[in-house]
């Protein structure tokens, strides 16, 4: 890990633990107050908590439900028309408590919650809860607003700031992790937040106006829209995993027929995913990138001699480009997006001619030819990307082969020296 991954990561669990802490010890020295409405909302939050059961990987949000929940009661001020007398502290603390109880059978399943989504909700609740409870209490948020449309307006507003740091904090904890570009990797988190982040926080700001008026009976009602939603959710992720691997397992045919070396489509499209996020791609343009890299040989298909091992980079020019074309050919007839079958066909063009995903394309897979895909050595790494550099004068664009040398470098994959 180095330097500032340990201290992004560091402070984020550092506040995320003295909240909790503060937060318990607070509530179990002075007691619930209210403990009706900490229970209430405690087990809505725990049940969101066990609804992340089957959670499909990659999903920003894996309990909405919970998230939903905690907002709730963090900007609740009244329930059934009774102020409610529960503070910041409490807030974290019933919080904390219900998503550790929901996520007991995961745990025991070997499947827990990850710590940067905990320190995560925990300091993004906490935000919220700050931001309402004490103007509520003292009752400064009553003679500025009231308790009409200006009310409920302020409510979304506090919520959308909140799921705003929420995107930026993730964002920053990804950075230290992977150091990809900060601004890419925010992109995708404020793309998420029209999914079901927005959801969440339209579910939370209901949630919390719905018991102010009907009570606690409120909960189950206002709950069965997010878990709907969820649900739809959940099948959208399914459908796009399942298209994913459709795609995976056609790019394998190539292995399977002994055109290409095993696992070389696979290492080229992880290899220039990390590649394209170097360079700032994000979202829809990482798909088409990583499609592209994992169809980039179907071409050899149609040839009648495979060449040799499967490396098209050592090949001529003009066979390069045959191939791509008739991988191009073949990509558009199976249904996924255009711009995939572009990127296939002008893999091997020259860089300043391609576009950018058809640039990482080439040179990750001529990396991927030169150093003997897995069984290749750092010497044949290290080799493999001083021929990528010697051609960045045609073939490869100088910022693509550096990116790759960079993400080599953090992997472990070569001793990669500066270019």
């Amino acid at each position: 890990m180095t330097r500032p991954t340990g201290l992004v990561v560091g402070v984020v669990y550092t506040a995320a633990a003295l909240l909790t802490a503060g937060g318990l010890a607070w509530t179990l020295w002075f007691g619930v107050e209210q403990p009706g409405n900490a229970l209430a909302f405690g087990a809505l939050i725990a049940v969101g908590e066990f609804a992340r059961w089957g959670a499909l990987p990659g999903e920003r949000e894996p309990a909405p439900l919970g998230a939903a929940g905690a907002l709730a009661y963090a900007l609740l001020g009244e329930c059934a028309g009774e102020p409610t007398t529960h503070g910041v502290l409490q807030v974290v603390a019933v919080v904390v408590a219900a998503a550790l109880a929901g996520a007991v059978p995961h745990v025991a399943r070997g499947s827990g919650p990850a710590l940067d989504h905990v320190a995560r909700r925990v300091l993004t609740v906490g935000f919220a809860a700050v931001c309402f409870q004490p103007l509520y209490n003292s009752g400064e948020l009553g003679k500025a607003v009231g308790h009409g449309v200006y009310y409920a307006v302020f409510l979304l507003v506090l919520l959308v700031l909140t799921a705003l740091c929420d995107a930026v904090l993730a964002a920053a904890m990804l950075r230290a992790r992977t150091r990809y570009p900060y601004g890419p990797l925010l992109r995708d988190e404020l793309r998420a937040l029209l999914g079901i982040g927005s959801a969440v926080c339209a579910t939370g700001a209901v949630m919390a106006l719905s018991v102010a008026v009907a009570g606690l009976w409120a909960l189950p009602v206002f709950c069965v829209p997010l878990l709907l939603t969820q649900l739809s959710f959940r099948r959208y992720a399914a459908v796009r995993t399942t298209y994913r691997q459709t795609i995976a397992s056609l790019a394998r045919a190539t292995e399977i027929a002994g055109y290409t070396q095993p696992g070389h489509a696979r290492r080229v499209a992880a290899l220039s995913t990390a590649v394209g996020r170097e360079l700032g791609l994000s979202g829809p343009d990482l798909t088409v990138l990583e499609y592209a890299a994992l169809m980039h040989d179907i071409g050899q298909l149609s040839l009648v001699d495979p060449v040799p091992d499967g490396a098209t980079a050592p090949l001529p020019v003009a066979e390069q480009r045959r191939i791509a074309l008739l991988g191009g050919a073949v990509v558009r007839q199976t249904g996924v997006p255009a711009a995939v079958a572009v990127v296939v066909e002008r893999q091997a063009d020259p860089y300043r001619e391609q576009p950018l995903p058809a640039r990482i394309v080439r040179a990750v897979n001529a990396y991927d030819d030169l150093a003997g895909g897995s069984g290749g050595t750092a010497g044949g790494a290290l080799t493999a990307l001083e021929r990528l550099r010697l051609g960045t004068g045609h073939d490869y664009q100088p910022e693509v082969v550096e990116s790759l040398a960079r993400v080599l470098a953090r992997g472990g994959l070569a001793p990669v020296p500066p270019g």
